[in-house]
């Protein structure tokens, strides 16, 4: 049957290694697995894995590539099938692009929700891949090559954060203002929103952070927010998003001023999972500086308020952080808050995750040792911290370049222009 089959697709006889390796492996010889169906496979076997990489591999499979490749048979899956499926995704890029800038408003509201996929999201849709069709080759020997772990793609960097000096800010106010006149006048006079305004106008990098007088600005603006307590909290010991949402009052000494992060929310697509960070370094414990402590101090009492008000109604969650139902939180949700304070507080924007590389940028300013800050934001590395979430203040810089002129120049007395200082004197 195998070899009738093979000759009436392709006109020559079954590969003789192909077929030794159906009979190796107890194959049917004449059933063939698509990549669906491995994928599948693959999944059902990684029970065990961590929740967040289980819906990361799982998204990656439905959205990607099982509608791009789930057809085709496991062991002819070439290097092209990949490279094309990659740039049809960025062909759907380039439509939601074209569509957002389109005259017409229900053709922009068709993509309102819908976000270009990034190089790094490609790069780890690959890896998802790449591992499966790993497995597939050695664990199960249905290939003898795999073509993820050969295809060229254009190289993932890390971007950079930048800080948002005078002339950056005055640049950004100038795109806004004119992007809101723009809208204005090409929704015929409609009311722009303004969060939509403030989050589409392009920033000098997608990795922004505020000077110290910004993220003061901020706070003060912040103060009378319910969650204030929360946003201080990430500004200043730099607590990722989902770990201040997770953060339960067992884990907090006010008396000894810690906090003890081991546990998170995390939200896939919409939906909130409870769970423990990802790696060791991720779990730690952080000093709090006084003034966050008297403001988690003020928030316990106020939470307390809010348990009383709602009576029976009040559900027990033990989070620091809650709705005003004790509920727990919803990360987006945060994350909105946080937008329209700073819009409010007439700040350029970040994202809530970039408190984090604010909070390594105060650090180092204010003289705090590189192992220190990583430990603080809980990383595996000080070189991973280094290059990913620290960004010079001018003024650091400005000071950085003075020690070293006065190691070389001395605190007094520097050479004049065109003066040659003796080598042997």
């Amino acid at each position: 049957d195998l070899i009738k089959r093979t000759l009436a697709e392709t006109d020559t006889l079954p590969n003789v290694e192909t077929v030794r390796r159906k009979v190796k492996t107890g194959q049917h010889l004449t059933q063939e697995i698509t990549v669906e169906q491995w994928l599948a496979e693959f999944l059902n076997r990684k029970r065990k894995i961590e929740e967040t990489t289980r819906r990361s591999y799982e998204g990656h499979i439905r959205l990607y590539l099982t509608p791009y490749l789930g057809r085709l048979r496991l062991e002819q899956l070439k290097v092209s099938d990949i490279a094309l499926m990659f740039e049809q995704i960025e062909e759907f890029n380039d439509t939601i692009a074209e569509r957002r800038a389109d005259p017409d408003p229900k053709v922009r509201e068709s993509v309102k929700y819908r976000r270009p996929i990034s190089i790094a999201t490609m790069h780890r849709i690959r890896a998802t891949l790449r591992h499966a069709l790993n497995m597939a080759m050695r664990q199960d020997r249905l290939i003898d090559f795999n073509p993820a772990a050969v295809l060229e793609m254009a190289a993932h960097t890390r971007p950079k954060p930048l800080v948002w000096t005078d002339d950056r800010v005055r640049a950004w106010q100038s795109d806004f203002r004119s992007y809101k006149e723009r809208e204005k006048q090409r929704r015929g006079g409609r009311r722009v929103d303004p969060i939509d305004a403030y989050t589409s106008v392009p920033r000098p990098s997608t990795v922004m952070v505020w000077t110290p007088a910004h993220t003061r600005l901020f706070l003060e603006q912040a103060r009378r927010h319910r969650l204030f307590a929360l946003y201080q909290l990430i500004a200043l010991r730099g607590l990722r998003r989902g770990e201040a949402c997770g953060l339960r009052w067992k884990e907090v000494d006010l008396d000894a001023r810690t906090v003890t992060v081991n546990w998170q929310l995390v939200q896939l697509a919409w939906e909130v999972h409870e769970g423990t960070p990802k790696t060791d370094a991720s779990v730690r414990t952080i000093a709090l500086d006084t003034p966050t402590a008297q403001v988690l101090r003020a928030h316990r009492q106020q939470q307390r308020q809010e348990r009383l008000a709602m009576g029976e109604a009040w559900t027990h969650t033990e989070f620091v952080f809650t709705q005003p139902d004790g509920n727990r939180l919803h990360p987006q949700h945060v994350s909105d808050q946080f937008l329209w304070l700073a819009y409010l507080a007439g700040l350029p924007p970040i994202r809530l995750h970039d408190l984090r590389h604010g909070t390594a940028s105060l650090m180092l300013a204010a003289g705090v040792e590189m192992k220190v800050v990583q430990e603080t934001l809980g990383h595996t590395s000080s070189a991973f911290t280094a290059d990913t979430y620290t960004s010079v203040y001018p003024q650091v810089a400005t000071a950085a370049a003075e020690k070293t002129a006065a190691l070389l120049f001395g605190e007094e007395g520097q050479a004049e222009p065109g003066t040659l200082i003796s080598l042997r004197s």
